[in-house]
């Protein structure tokens, strides 16, 4: 999570300011990133479930570094490889993490509540982690002034990253797994997946939310830094790095407020905790929407900060609220294959990104 986050607050300024490209082109390539993540979703899904979650936890790892390489190299082509490499990697990490965390504490006889735990406290560490990484950042390129610094410690974090988890975890599989599969099979494997969802409307619910909710992301992505900027009161570059790291922080904050609460609403049995997490999930959706729309309504800076930090903290209660939901829902033989199926709609929406701003 670390040397994922390294990468993400001075994207946007190493392509705009310090590469000097238009923002037609630096949208280009935040879609370019996007599409090959929406692309590559499903097939990293029952790739994860057929061949192993650790093997592509490990993948991950080989092409972030790969990535980042690619980074260091300013002409178009290379720099469009890079994204289709970011956005391929980028769906490891939302599909095969998950999963293979899910399936460990199943076959370790974990409970839902101890899965919840899992979860909620796996969100909360990543906050801080990502918080760390985006003050980092920031020191980094107000040390070096160069955007690409924090591209050097996100490589050596990644390469420590791949030998953890070669030496500490364990394998497992969906169902079928450790079998050849050929394309055709993997098709069919997709075909299976949406029938199950099909079949299961409170599923394809979750499903859903997850497209919607996940696209608002990925504008966000690409419109904080430009939106911030648009109405900010200073002359110099923002400090993105620590703006990153109050994200950041606010996941964590969501996290902590989705731990609270479920532990003081002293949830028990299945139905009792699918039913609580469903209408969370509902209030988390409707109070991210509010955020968008105060950005737009307000020209000013602080507004827009604001709103942007609570939509952080519905990002931090949303991921182990979705993951409970994926859970409860979701078989573990099909759980990569399932989730991975709903980032395909994703590709489409950055496009918009690609319109000139007015």
């Amino acid at each position: 999570m670390a040397a994922y986050c390294l990468q993400g607050p001075y994207m946007w300024s190493l392509y705009r300011v310090q590469y000097g490209l238009p923002e037609r082109l630096v949208a280009l390539l935040f879609v370019t990133g996007f599409v090959s993540e929406g692309v590559a979703s499903p097939l990293v899904g029952a790739w994860a479930d057929q061949y192993g979650r650790r093997k592509l936890c490990l993948a991950f790892c080989v092409i972030s570094t790969f990535t980042c390489i690619l980074t260091f190299l300013p002409n178009l082509p290379t720099l469009i490889l890079g994204r289709l490499c970011g956005g391929i990697s980028a769906a490891i990490l939302y599909t095969a993490f998950e999963p293979w965390l899910v399936s460990s504490a199943s076959s370790m006889g974990q409970s839902s509540e101890d899965l919840s735990t899992i979860i909620s406290h796996a969100t909360l560490v990543n906050g801080f982690v990502a918080s760390g990484a985006g003050i980092i950042s920031n020191k980094l390129v107000a040390t070096t002034i160069d955007f690409t610094s924090p591209l050097v410690v996100s490589g050596f974090l990644l390469v420590l990253g791949f030998f953890v988890i070669l030496k500490t975890w364990s394998e497992n599989y969906g169902d079928g797994g450790r079998s050849t599969a050929t394309v055709l099979s993997q098709t069919g494997r997709l075909r299976q997946a949406w029938r199950i969802v099909c079949e299961d409307p409170a599923l394809l619910t979750v499903g859903l939310t997850q497209t919607c909710f996940e696209g608002s992301m990925y504008f966000f992505a690409f419109i904080w830094v430009p939106s911030l900027q648009e109405v900010s009161r200073l002359n110099d570059l923002l400090p993105l790095g620590y703006i990153f790291a109050s994200f950041m922080v606010s996941i964590t904050t969501g996290s902590i407020l989705y731990n609270t609460i479920v532990v003081r609403s002293k949830i028990k049995g299945t139905y009792s905790s699918l039913t609580f997490h469903a209408k969370f999930s509902s209030v988390i959706c409707a109070v991210s929407a509010l955020t968008f729309a105060i950005c737009v309504a307000s020209s000013y800076e602080d507004w827009r900060y604001l709103a942007f930090l609570v939509f952080e903290i519905c990002v931090g209660m949303y991921f182990p609220v979705q993951g409970m939901l994926r859970g409860m829902l979701i078989s573990k033989d099909y759980q990569a294959t399932v989730v991975s199926l709903f980032r395909l709609p994703l590709m489409h929406a950055p496009f918009y990104l690609a319109y000139p701003r007015s």
